[in-house]
């Protein structure tokens, strides 16, 4: 076992395009190196909450995001080393085609710079059903690309047959690039699809214990794994020390709140101009009386996507954190002080959840009594009055339903109204992803001010924040700190 985490040995699975296979070779690794007793810390470049999933039941561990753009490069490492704790080995699953990161930002938050920044070997995994000899050209192309990032191999997915096989084989060897694995096109391990990408792991897991088991199944039989382990070996030693979410708290006090200049005009609160971001000023201490309190965190199929740091954060601010699933339980849990409602699929299930009437009438009791509320996305939606024509909570004086329309990407936003997240001027980073639509799409009080393009979004009302942005916690500490001193208080 290793003791430093930042020398764990860890390989990036990356792939020209989506839809290449990574996430099939990504687990299915993860899965033939549990089988073979190691500990494995399994990581997702990027926003996805969905993939996660499926590297916990290949590892048994908590799938972690590795997100440069909604963290900062700075934290990936921290992070990485954080997840990576009292592992073997780590696999890294990447996002869309390597080089693809967050738009008109350069290499930002992609595969390929995820990778550099974790000073790791990339494996490239590359969808070989059309194609022979010009293999040789694409995996060229992107071994030279950037000199910065090693591709150490190639994994070669739905090959069709031995003769396919080796006309590819024939080509890499003319290019210099070992082929570390060749995998063919399997029926078992497909998993499901829908509007937003795979069906979660919430939503099916005893089939998807199966179709993670075949993954690992066919990796460990057409992959070379002592050759992929020592590929991993050769990963940099990264330097600093792990993320710790206590540690986090402690090292970002609240900044003193702005004094104006006499005479001047007050700032539009909407927007505040570019610059760095501000920690949040909230002037409240970490410890308050009482000892902990109860923060429900909403789980289960239709709530399933959250990040594991929040969780973290809260419970190092003082939180007690307490899961509960929507589609069964008819309360909140005993006690509960505050609501977390992340993301996920109301859609699918609005009428199990309006049938759900007692625990709406909970949440519902809980906002007017002032309790504090943090909603992103599926936690909007079920806030409404209404989600494709079946109540919801009412909470919020709006509408959603189900659209043809994908909204999609990353936004650079800043905190319009004083809340029970942030105050105004807050700086963070957030992620789009749904099909649906609420009307309006704010509140008196919005929530966010997007920078580009410039709109404002979301609810502030009494002590709700309802937002569709999906933002990441260990960038800015303090907002847990904050939701949980207002959870005293309430």
């Amino acid at each position: 076992m290793l003791t430093s985490p930042s020398s764990v040995p860890r390989l990036v699975i990356a792939a020209p395009s989506s839809g290449s296979g990574k996430t099939t070779v990504a687990t299915g690794l993860m899965a033939a190196f549990a089988a073979r007793g190691l500990a494995v810390s399994p990581h997702k470049v990027g926003p996805d909450y969905i993939d996660p999933g499926y590297h916990s039941l290949a590892t048994g561990r908590t799938g972690r995001n590795l997100d440069a753009y909604l963290c900062g490069p700075e934290l990936i490492g921290p992070l990485f080393a954080h997840g990576a704790r009292g592992c073997d080995i780590a696999v890294v699953e990447g996002v869309m085609g390597m080089f693809d990161g967050a738009a008109g930002e350069g290499e930002l938050a992609s595969t390929a710079h995820v990778a550099k920044l974790l000073r790791a070997p990339v494996v490239l995994v590359v969808d070989a059903s059309s194609q022979s000899r010009s293999v040789a050209a694409l995996v060229h192309g992107f071994a030279s690309w950037d000199p910065e990032v090693r591709i150490g191999g190639v994994i070669l997915n739905k090959v069709a047959s031995d003769r396919h096989e080796e006309l590819l084989r024939e080509a890499l060897d003319a290019a210099g690039v070992p082929v570390l694995g060749v995998l063919r096109r399997v029926a078992q391990v497909d998993t499901p699809s829908r509007h937003l990408g795979l069906v979660p792991v919430a939503e099916r897991r005893a089939a998807a214990v199966d179709s993670v088991a075949a993954m690992g199944a066919q990796v460990s039989q057409g992959c070379d794994l002592e050759a992929l382990v020592a590929l991993a070996r050769g990963a940099g030693v990264l330097s600093g020390a792990a993320w710790n979410a206590a540690e986090a708290l402690a090292s970002s006090p609240p900044p003193p709140l702005p004094v104006p200049t006499p005479g001047a005009a007050p700032p539009d609160p909407r927007f505040r101009p570019e610059g760095p971001r501000p920690r949040t000023p909230d002037g409240l201490s970490e410890n308050g009386p009482g000892g902990r309190v109860r923060v429900a965190v909403a789980g289960g199929p239709a709530f399933s996507f959250s990040y594991a740091e929040h969780a973290e954060l809260l419970a190092a601010a003082g939180a007690e954190v307490v899961v509960f699933d929507p589609l069964r339980d008819e309360g909140l849990p005993e006690g509960t002080r505050g609501l977390v409602i992340g993301g996920g699929f109301p859609e699918v299930y609005a009428a199990e959840l309006s049938g759900n009437e007692a625990l709406r009438q909970e949440v519902v009791a809980l906002v007017e009594s002032g309790g504090p509320v943090a909603a992103e996305c599926a936690g909007l939606l079920y806030l409404c009055r209404e989600l494709d024509g079946q109540p919801m909570c009412g909470v919020l004086d709006a509408t959603a339903r189900m659209s043809g329309r994908l909204t999609l990407g990353y936004r650079d936003a800043v905190a319009v109204s004083d809340s029970v997240l942030a105050v105004a001027g807050t700086r963070m980073r957030g992620h789009e992803f749904h099909r649906t639509v609420v009307e309006p799409g704010s509140g008196a009080a919005p929530a966010w001010g997007v920078l580009a393009p410039r709109r404002v979004e979301g609810f502030v009302e009494r002590g709700v924040h309802a937002s569709y942005l999906h933002t990441h916690w260990a960038s800015e500490p303090g907002v847990a700190r904050r939701f949980v001193e207002r959870c005293r208080t309430s």
